[in-house]
């Protein structure tokens, strides 16, 4: 039987489903042609942020991570951004755009019989805010966030949340992320992970810890599964 085995795929949001990137879009009415490199500086910020949060054990949900990143590069690029105009960079994080690919990716996985959830840094409200808007809400089992267990991924603790909430053994568990840091956390844990490689150029940590498999989008996951 070619049949694909039945997984349980943990798809994370910031950076595989939606595109944390796509606020430079908005950002280019605040900051102009800075857009792109604010973009990125707020994005490696707010993963810091989480990554110092966790390990402190000082939590704030990642809301609050995402807004003190901003602060911290707005200082840094000098644009001097009004009360107004973060707030609007912040309601504009809940809706980010979906990857090209997610919508049919995630609904194709689903009709082979794999469990599809969302598995996410983000704060639980918001990211069924954000996964409403992208399309995406309507074809996952289940939306999953690390803050129930006050800390961060690569956390092994948010790990081993994710498969109480699923009902689900590490083995049979895969994550699907665009993000390094995630898929060596996952497969430190145990789990299965895919490394969704979108760009020819991102370079992978050299850890010894390397992806069960790794793809250059969500649609070539379903054929790189294993099958029976």
């Amino acid at each position: 039987d070619d049949a694909p085995m039945k997984a349980t795929l943990a798809f994370d949001v910031y950076g595989t489903l939606v595109d944390p990137l796509g606020i430079a879009e908005t950002l280019r009415g605040f900051v102009g042609d800075r857009a792109a490199a604010f973009a990125q500086a707020w994005r490696e910020k707010q993963l810091e942020y989480t990554f110092r949060r966790g390990l402190m054990r000082r939590y704030r949900d990642f809301d609050v991570c995402t807004r003190e990143a901003l602060g911290h590069v707005d200082a840094r690029f000098g644009t001097r951004l009004s009360p107004a105009a973060v707030d609007a960079l912040m309601a504009r994080y809940l809706e980010l755009p979906a990857y090209g690919d997610a919508v049919e990716a995630v609904s194709n996985l689903r009709e082979l019989g794999h469990r599809v959830y969302a598995f996410s840094n983000g704060r639980p409200d918001q990211l069924l805010q954000l996964l409403q808007f992208a399309g995406l809400l309507e074809l996952l089992d289940g939306v999953v966030s690390v803050d129930p267990v006050a800390s961060f991924k690569p956390d092994p603790a948010v790990y081993r949340h994710f498969l109480e909430a699923a009902d689900s053994a590490a083995t049979d568990t895969w994550l699907v992320s665009g993000n390094p840091f995630d898929v060596i956390g996952a497969r430190s844990a145990g789990w299965n992970a895919a490394w969704i490689r979108r760009d020819p150029a991102a370079v992978f940590d050299p850890w010894g810890i390397e992806p069960t498999l790794t793809v250059t989008s969500l649609m070539g996951l379903a054929a790189a599964l294993p099958r029976h």
